[in-house]
């Protein structure tokens, strides 16, 4: 099978996996023979075609594939196949090859563990590419081991970012099991929710960097919700936001212990975080603030937070408009 676009010709050399995002395949620029990943999706494009705001997103995620930030997936086309009936479109994402997601790199890390430098240079990447997606006024909204990438030498990569947004109108897809293993109370309780979103999902991602296994793995939303509030506690009800499911269904708990939970965490890297996996979103440390955490101070000192501001552009905090969940 080839894919074909007005800059480049793909031949599929194999199949990768079904994702909430549609088809992945491995593929090969007939060109210049470069190995290149497929994402292959339908949109129903509705009776007025595909909507602007569809198409600005795309362009948005080639304009930043331009600027090849270090810790983002490149996007480096994108195929239209054309309509094929029932308003749907065929749409082909072309991205930078790489082999193993972060859940494929903890699953072979042998016994014990990672090294805690290689979890604090993981950590580091990790926020620094959340940071530079915030300040692009991007959320990734589905931060998860399986939608981070790492390359043979250790860098460490952002993927599927802003294709929530992408994909979300009126998408045709098979039935797909969706974790609810690093989604914010917020996003649980479907209340309004903005950029701290992504940070209680890197609270949950930097636990398991040293537990080589979630933090929280609930069946349900309701489940997750329940497992979450035994960790970190009940919070008071007047913190509770104004949702369907009151305050009242859940059993009063006081915080355990975090360290209890993750053997090998320093005291710098328990704060850092404590203040991820906090309830109340404005009470979760930006990206921008937890680059220059004391936790990053020791080996990678450098991270001034003149220097982080510089290098992102902008705070994320700059991000202030809520998305309804």
């Amino acid at each position: 099978m080839e894919i074909h676009s007005d800059s480049g010709n793909y031949s599929v050399v194999a199949e990768i996996g079904t994702g909430a995002y549609g088809t992945v395949y491995k593929a090969r620029d007939t060109e210049n023979g470069k190995v290149v990943a497929l994402k292959k999706v339908r949109l129903h494009t509705g009776e007025d075609g595909m909507p602007m705001s569809t198409l600005r997103e795309i362009g948005l995620l080639k304009h930043l594939g331009k600027l090849e930030p270090q810790n983002i997936v490149k996007l480096i086309d994108v195929c239209y196949g054309g309509l094929t009936g029932s308003h749907e479109l065929n749409l082909t994402l072309v991205f930078e090859y790489i082999d193993q997601d972060l859940s494929t790199y903890l699953e072979r890390c042998p016994p014990p563990g990672l090294d805690p430098a290689k979890i604090k240079d993981l950590a580091h990447q990790l926020i620094t590419g959340v940071d530079f997606l915030h300040s692009h006024r991007i959320i990734h909204r589905d931060l998860k081991p399986q939608n981070i990438l790492v390359t043979c030498d250790g860098q460490l990569k952002l993927a599927d970012f802003g294709l929530a947004r992408v994909y979300g109108f009126q998408m045709a897809l098979t039935s797909v099991v969706v974790t609810l293993w690093y989604r914010a109370p917020e996003v649980l309780l479907q209340s309004t929710y903005a950029t701290p979103v992504d940070l209680w999902s890197v609270g949950c991602i930097f636990a398991e960097l040293f537990r080589r296994k979630p933090l929280f793995c609930g069946t349900s939303d309701v489940d997750q919700l329940y497992k979450i509030f035994d960790l970190i506690g009940l919070p008071h009800e007047d913190d509770w936001p104004d949702v369907s499911l009151p305050w009242s269904s859940f059993h009063p708990s006081p915080p355990r212990p975090l360290n209890n939970y993750i053997d090998g965490i320093c005291p710098e890297g328990l704060d850092l975080l404590q203040k991820l996996l906090f309830f109340g979103p404005d009470d979760r440390l930006t990206a921008t603030e937890s680059l220059t955490h004391s936790y990053f101070q020791d080996e990678l000192g450098q991270d001034s937070p003149d220097s982080v501001a510089e290098a992102t552009g902008s705070s994320q905090s700059s991000v202030e408009s809520g998305s309804q969940g």
